[in-house]
């Protein structure tokens, strides 16, 4: 390219004024406008490289959030480029129709709304944008106004009732009294009910039976171990990562607000840890008179639990905090007979294992005898988890065989006493009373083991020679129990001549002799003041050298007056003694109502009851003293 013409194009390029422009045009010396040129073309340099460095500091010294700031605003260009900038808009439209479609009450309408215009101001990548349209998904979602109806049926919720449960006729008769209420009334508030009684006895699979026969969704809650408050009430939102508490997730899982909430294990809340007391944040979700402003604190507003059903079970009522458990309507599950057991087994278990293993149904029989040994001699319990694991066992068992069949052993289906050993083991249990004799000092007791569970319990006295009137107590007792036993002893001392146990009233039974007093099973803790009537009896029967037969066993506390008190636990004794062979058994008077109410009737067939309002009719109902034997009369005060 010529000179001069590279000198033109250069002019062109380089940032030059209208002066300068000119100038080179009147210039016609080739040397001179080459100069011109390259004394511009050096400016022009020297403005470029301070110009990078300006802009270089600049950009330095913007924050992150400025260059954020102009990313995004790229991002906005470019999404309107390409016609991509109605998504945001569109998913505002789409959570404004949810929360207008969700019903809202006033109170949370106006929170909604604030936190709407909080939203649109917030650019979509920051944290609170996420935190703030995630709280108003809550508000959309949840079930402010709908609701399941309820089935009205009567004779249809019984029916669905009888057919998923054996037998818990108290419980069924209360559903049905709320359910005739809601169909004369109208609406009611649901009753808040605590199922308490030992592990297997059917107290979830209860509440599903519930539901289903009210027609209402269902959701368990399992408060086992839960020790923070939070976990009931909720997060509030300045923490990372919060959310909603359990109730207020499990109405949003159920999907409408009158659900059947299960409160499963409310007995092993935690109570009172560092992280508050989630017992006491119970109180205003289990009261009817506060529930219907329960406050979350992640929703932070108000909602109305009135209309749910809440429903907690337990397995022992001492753990339940006092204002907690004065806030529900405790109903009892008490263990199952032997003859429920059998029905249970037989219309549920047996077809439920059966379908589990992939057996039909007609490849297994279980006559009643092979069942019955199976509770009697294999499982003592309650409820029928064990029973049910042992029957999976066989089934197992015999799936073996099936497989395995041949004609050189042909498969077959009815189950016989003799497997049962090879497939189980030896029996767990025996009938102790069955392999006892009557000695004296030896007398049979009932005693409550907890978790719902009755026993037998033996009581085991022997004199020894010694300085005289001492008693040593073995077995692994309480102070109660060890109480009683010094009461024994003591009534027995002051009524010994009465007893025909010496010669005149001022002889000492004990004189020259110590007393020891042994509860088998040493490993089992033992307390409780019912061995009382069983203690005087075995003092009675060892300073007289009068056995008891081993088919009585007796339960009841002593006063030092003589009067037989009334003892918890009764259906469970009752249950016990009849597992165990008794066939008489002696109660205190008064509680002779538990008898009538609780214990079953092909029970109360089998056993003859014997009540007693003091230790003489005790005594005289043991060991079969006449009438007329001349026994003082003790009289029970009114006053």
């Amino acid at each position: 390219m010529a000179p001069l013409a590279l000198a033109d194009i250069l002019t062109t390029i380089i940032d030059t004024s209208m002066q300068e422009k000119t100038l080179m045009l009147h210039t016609t010396d080739p040397g001179k406008r080459l100069e011109l040129v390259m004394a511009w073309l050096h400016r022009q340099l020297h403005v470029l490289r301070i110009s990078q460095q300006v802009h270089t500091n600049m950009e330095a010294k913007l924050s992150q959030q400025q260059r954020e700031f102009y990313l995004r605003q790229q991002l906005d260009a470019l999404r309107q480029e390409t016609g991509n900038d109605t998504k945001d808009e569109d998913d505002m439209a789409e959570l404004h129709r949810r929360l207008a479609e969700a019903e809202l009450p006033e109170h949370a309408i106006t929170v909604a709304q604030r936190e709407i215009k909080r939203l649109k101001r917030m650019q979509p990548s920051s944290t609170e944008w996420a935190v703030s349209r995630n709280y108003l998904q809550w508000l959309a979602d949840m079930p402010w106004a709908k609701q399941s109806i309820d089935q009205l049926d009567i004779l249809q919720a019984q029916r669905q009732l009888d057919h998923d449960h054996y037998g818990l006729d108290r419980i069924k008769k209360r559903i049905l009294e709320h359910l005739s209420v809601i169909k004369l009334k109208g609406n009611l508030k649901a009753p808040i009910l605590c199922f308490v009684g030992p592990p297997g006895v059917g107290k979830t699979s209860l509440g599903k039976s519930i539901a289903k026969a009210l027609s209402r969704s269902f959701h368990r809650i399992s408060l086992g171990g839960i020790r923070d408050e939070a976990d009931i009430r909720g997060h509030r939102r300045t923490y990372v990562g919060s959310q909603p508490g359990l109730i207020v997730q499990g109405i949003h899982k159920a999907g409408v607000n009158n659900p059947v909430l299960l409160l499963d294990e409310i007995d092993k809340l935690v109570q009172s840890s560092h992280y508050g007391d989630p017992a006491a944040a119970m109180l205003e979700v289990l009261d009817p008179e506060q529930n219907s402003t329960f406050n979350d604190h992640y929703l932070n507003v108000s909602y109305d639990l009135s209309k749910v059903m809440f429903i907690a079970t337990a397995n022992q009522m001492e753990n339940i905090p006092g204002p907690l458990l004065d806030r529900m309507e405790v109903v009892d599950l008490h263990g199952y007979t032997l003859e429920e057991k059998l029905h249970i087994a037989k219309t549920h278990l047996i077809p439920k294992q059966c379908e589990a293993h992939g057996v039909p149904l007609a490849e297994i029989q279980f006559h009643d005898n092979v069942l019955h040994h199976l509770v009697e001699r294999y499982t003592r319990e309650s409820g029928v988890r064990n029973l049910e694991r042992t029957i999976a066992a066989v089934i197992r068992a015999k799936c073996v065989a099936l497989v395995q069949d041949d004609h050189t052993q042909p498969y077959h289906s009815q189950i016989t006493l003799d497997e049962l050993p090879d497939i189980l083991g030896i029996p767990r249990y025996e009938k102790e009373v069955a392999e006892r004799e009557a000695t004296p000092g030896v007398v049979t007791g009932l005693a409550y083991q907890g978790s719902g569970n009755g026993g037998i319990l033996f009581v085991e006295a022997i004199k020894v020679p010694g300085k005289g009137g001492d008693v040593q107590l073995t077995g692994s007792l309480g102070d109660v129990i060890k109480e009683s036993a010094q009461l024994a002893l003591t009534w027995v001392k002051a009524h010994a001549f009465q007893l025909h146990l010496t010669s005149n009233k001022r002889t000492n039974i004990v004189q020259d002799e110590d007393i020891h007093i042994h509860f088998p099973s040493g490993s089992i803790p033992k307390d409780g003041p019912s061995a009382g009537v069983t203690l005087v009896c075995a003092l009675v029967s060892l300073f007289g050298e009068w056995p008891v037969p081993p088919s009585i066993a007796m339960t009841g506390e002593i006063s030092l007056r003589g009067q037989v008190l009334p003892v918890g636990g009764i259906k469970e004794k009752v249950i016990s003694a009849h597992r165990a062979g008794i066939r008489k058994l002696i109660l205190p008077y008064r509680n002779q109502q538990d008898v009538d109410a609780d214990v079953p009737a092909s029970i109360k067939i089998d056993l003859d009851f014997v009540y007693c309002k003091t230790i003489w009719d005790v005594l005289q109902t043991v060991f079969s003293w006449p009438k007329d034997r001349g026994l003082p009369r003790v009289y029970e005060s009114h006053l």
